[in-house]
């Protein structure tokens, strides 16, 4: 992976050539139509295994799932939302959303974000909210076209919400997601969102829900961006995806559902008489280190 540099707001890019001192100016993540792609999007690149993406909810997630090795880290707006005590799905974590990635900026990881549907129909605010996520150091974003009273928005105004953020943002990579298959609604307008999506100027689509390999790998074929599918406990493995085409695979909020299943399963164990001696918990000083904060006084939290 290309190595990342971190400077003020917007001036994040990889080194070297391209990079701040590079031709095309203070970020090169900005780039003009039919340019080079950039770090992110080549991590999607058919000649590569597919990118799987961790979601993380803080940034002690994020940064541990980096010092992993993980190419790229995603965030889970489920995780986010319920870390900050707020619903998901309705528009109510714009500001914590915007907070997390000014963190996550700050690290030399690349990183993009779950943004739900913008966090408004308003299509100048969502390409607003873009380039602020942007300018904090995001490498992409995820757009989705569901709603919480479980339908899907016009496609013509998530569309236009595609074509907007890629109008302020060039360099962003636009992840758009149709919730056809999670709402229960596909009867094919699978196809239908996609190719939309597609022309409006995405970058990628992502179809959650979607687990049969022979309606993947027909997705795969028609498509002319790469195809994200979230990966469940029961569905295809990664290797399974890959060879139906797949270039993306995320994990939502399986790994923050999973963090609060260790964390009720270690306090009843401790509550039931057990002992809580689970070799890879990180320690304390592990977890002040990934924020960068210098060894303290000891503590017992």
């Amino acid at each position: 992976m290309t190595p990342m540099t971190h400077g003020p707001a917007g001036t994040t890019g990889p080194t070297g050539p391209e990079g701040p001192e590079g031709p095309e100016g203070p970020d090169a993540r900005t780039r003009p139509a039919g340019g080079p792609p950039s770090p992110f999007a080549l991590l999607h690149e058919r000649d590569r295994a597919p990118l799987l993406l961790p979601n993380a909810w803080d940034h002690a997630s994020a940064a541990a799932l980096a010092g992993q090795g993980f190419p790229a880290i995603g965030t889970t707006s489920l995780g986010v939302a319920a870390a900050a005590g707020l619903p998901d799905g309705a528009a109510a974590t714009r500001d914590v959303t915007l907070a997390l990635a000014r963190r996550l900026g700050q690290d030399s990881f690349l990183f993009s974000v779950d943004a739900e549907g913008g966090f408004s129909d308003d299509v100048e605010a969502v390409a607003a909210l873009a380039r602020e996520l942007y300018e904090a150091g995001a490498a992409g974003i995820n757009l989705e076209d569901g709603r919480p009273d479980g339908t899907l928005a016009p496609v013509e105004l998530h569309a236009a919400k595609i074509a907007a953020v890629k109008a302020a943002t060039p360099g962003l990579f636009v992840n758009a997601r149709t919730d056809t298959h999670w709402l229960g609604q596909e009867k094919g307008r699978t196809t239908t969102r996609l190719a939309a999506y597609e022309q409006a100027g995405a970058d990628g689509v992502f179809v959650p829900g979607l687990a049969e390999p022979d309606g993947i790998a027909a997705l795969t074929a028609a498509l002319t961006v790469p195809l994200n599918i979230l990966y469940t406990p029961a569905g295809p493995t990664v290797a399974d995806l890959a060879g139906l085409g797949v270039r993306r695979v995320s994990l939502g909020s399986l790994l923050y559902r999973s963090a609060l299943a260790a964390a009720l399963a270690t306090a009843a164990a401790v509550r039931d008489g057990g002992r809580h001696a689970d070799p890879v918990t990180p320690s304390y000083a592990a977890v002040q280190r990934l924020s960068g904060a210098c060894p303290g006084a000891p503590s017992n939290s």
